[in-house]
């Protein structure tokens, strides 16, 4: 039996994916959440094999968050995303957290349903809608999230990953000194990082800065 613990911050979608999943004789759903710490917490009192978590709990990429602690907790329980977010920079981000599925919300029944199973094994699942950019763009050694980023955003990263102060790096783009927080700021969630070590290891693994 698959056990399964499903975290949305909407009842009534997770109502939803409950008839969905437990129509299947080999699944169960054993715990719900509606936000990072419930989920944690269900894992913890339920050991579900599989979690089933949107990215934009409250607003923000909490599910992103959630894969990510899971992962450094080293819980016995695989990540799969079920989202309606079809960019490709959200995919990638959700895989190097240590999710093992992406689905959309629009996908089929039958798609959620053996992504829950394929996960539970260990194995990997895509969905159809997601797969096709995806490996063209692995074919192609393109990197969805260094291809986002602006000709301005990949200069400021520059800047900031040498140490150049925010007074500096206004100055070199011609800006004012709060525009370059507020980008810092939005580039730093663009590429799902949350410190300036991130960012400096992503900007070097991802060639954003040769130095």
């Amino acid at each position: 039996m698959i056990r399964v613990v499903l975290a949305d911050d909407h009842r009534m979608v997770r109502m939803g994916f409950r008839m969905i999943v437990e129509q299947q004789m080999d699944i169960r759903v054993v715990g719900e959440a509606s936000d990072v710490d419930e989920a944690l917490q269900a894992v913890l009192e339920s050991h579900p094999d599989v979690l089933v978590t949107d990215i934009s709990m409250g607003g923000e990429k909490n599910g992103l968050l959630l894969a990510e602690r899971l992962a450094e907790s080293h819980a016995d329980c695989r990540v799969l995303v079920l989202t309606m977010h079809a960019e490709q920079e959200y995919l990638r981000q959700a895989l190097e957290r240590g999710a093992l599925g992406y689905v959309l919300k629009s996908s089929s029944d039958e798609t959620l349903v053996r992504a829950i199973r394929e996960v539970a094994r260990g194995g990997t699942f895509i969905c159809e809608e997601m797969l096709g950019d995806f490996i063209k763009d692995a074919l192609a050694g393109v990197d969805p999230l260094a291809e986002a980023l602006t000709p301005r955003e990949a200069a400021l990263v520059s800047y900031a990953v040498k140490g150049y102060s925010n007074q500096t790096i206004a100055e070199s783009l011609g800006v004012s000194v709060k525009t370059v927080e507020s980008q810092k700021t939005h580039v730093m969630a663009k590429l799902g990082l949350h410190s300036k070590p991130e960012l400096f290891d992503y900007a070097v693994s991802h060639g954003l800065v040769t130095l």
